[in-house]
């Protein structure tokens, strides 16, 4: 198996099966913190509050302190909200959320944070004008003195919604309506602090979390787990600490796509890895937890009209993206039913705004029509690359990954017209959260 598949394979067995981010291991989570009574996460605190910034960086709050990203250093919260020391409270926040409401991009991806009855309204580190103001004059309906409170988007709440926690009671409070809903999940352990990540929702309490579902508060799967196992780097925590992200030089794709919502897929072995647009980062998970009927990896794969196709050996499986990806009825069909081609698939890609996807076979490309019925395949076109893994087009063109490196090309007809490869070009840290 190659390296890459390796590490990943061993990125899943530190706890990303389980929706939560891989640990670092790492001998303190306070290293630079310069005050005697300041807290260290590795001792297994309650927090105060946890939210994701606007770029997507999460903020552990206790006391007047913070800590910025699953790894980050301590810091005082005044650094960064100067204006939360202003009421007298040394930085303490009760609650916080990031905002998801896209229909207003005043409000959208600014972090609230709650103290007592008011409410601070941050569009990164800036405090926006006329704040702080009363709960009751921002989310009227919604108490003071809450204990936690987490966005849920309509995909994940049927309304672009915030959940307000105040001991067992949840105020589900609808962005556009204002109405609030409230609920009481006296199962759920009391929640200090909530933070959605990865499309994920996590209660903490003392040091542990426990992952519930956002509409009814059902826990699935063996709950509480210690969150230092998960969310910090912490000396003898963690599911095997030496984890280290693979070296670009080593990574090896089967597949790789785009859907819709502009989150990229990478397929390797078992396992693919999600890239969210500019926010949460990678995240490795087993193919079979979204595409439970492909349980032994994919040849190729690409994404067409809200759908996601999945190649391997003669098959194909088509799933539709409601909620979750659902395999559609009478799905998976063979290569030739489906799209008319015969033989095994190195890579396949959709352009942006087309209906043709591209297959590649060996150093030959097709092209089929998607709109067509029966399906319209192009005679085959000679490439000027062997070896190719996997192929990905977007608005600046399209990148054809071999191996650790990849070539840029600006269309396909481009791609299809060259007698000679570009100057390859190596796979980089920020594209697939490698390490150089």
């Amino acid at each position: 198996m190659e390296l890459f598949t390796k590490t990943l394979l061993l990125c899943l067995a530190l706890g990303l099966a389980n929706g939560a981010p891989v640990n670092h291991q790492h001998s303190s989570a306070v290293d630079g913190a310069a005050h005697a009574a300041a807290p260290d996460r590795c001792e297994g605190i309650e927090f105060d509050a946890i939210t994701l910034d606007a770029k997507g960086t999460a903020l552990f709050f206790k006391g007047g302190h913070v800590w910025k990203g699953f790894h980050g250093p301590l810091h005082l919260s005044n650094e960064f909200f100067k204006e939360l020391d202003d009421i007298h409270l040394v930085g303490h926040v009760d609650a916080a959320f990031r905002m998801h409401n896209k229909e207003n991009p005043e409000d959208h991806d600014h972090t609230y944070f709650f103290q007592n009855d008011k409410v601070f309204k941050y569009d990164n580190d800036t405090l926006e004008n006329g704040y702080p103001k009363t709960i009751q004059e921002e989310f009227p309906g919604v108490p003071s003195h809450l204990d936690a409170a987490v966005e849920c988007p309509q995909e994940e709440c049927a309304t672009n919604s915030v959940l307000f926690f105040k001991g067992h009671d949840v105020h589900v409070y609808d962005i556009g309506t204002k109405a609030v809903k409230n609920k009481t999940w006296s199962h759920l352990p009391v929640c200090t602090s909530v933070l959605r990540w990865a499309e994920h929702y996590y209660c903490f309490h003392g040091h542990n979390f426990t992952r519930f579902n956002p509409v009814t508060g059902e826990v699935s799967g063996t709950y509480p787990k210690d969150a230092r196992n998960y969310f910090m780097k912490c000396a003898n925590f963690g599911h095997g600490g030496g984890y280290q992200a693979p070296k670009c030089s080593e990574v090896k794709l089967d597949a790789i796509t785009s859907d819709d919502a502009g989150k990229t897929y990478l397929f390797s072995g078992p396992i693919y890895m999600r890239l969210d647009t500019h926010r949460d980062g990678l995240h490795a998970f087993p193919i079979i937890r979204l595409w439970k009927e492909v349980t032994n990896g994919v040849d190729a794969v690409f994404s067409f009209a809200d759908k996601m196709y999945l190649i391997k050996d003669d098959k194909v499986y088509i799933y539709k993206k409601i909620v979750h990806y659902t395999l559609i009825e009478g799905y998976p069909k063979s290569l030739k039913e489906e799209l008319g081609i015969e033989g095994h698939v190195d890579a396949a890609f959709v352009c942006p705004n087309e209906h043709t996807v591209h297959i590649i076979q060996g150093r030959t490309m097709r092209d089929v029509d998607l709109s067509a019925t029966p399906r319209v395949v192009t005679q085959g076109v000679p490439l000027p690359l062997s070896n190719i893994d996997a192929a990905l087009c977007g608005p600046d063109g399209i990148n054809v990954f071999e191996g650790s490196k990849y070539y840029h090309y600006q269309s396909p007809m481009i791609l299809a017209t060259s007698r000679m490869a570009p100057f390859p070009k190596n796979i980089t840290p920020a594209m697939m959260g490698c390490e150089e």
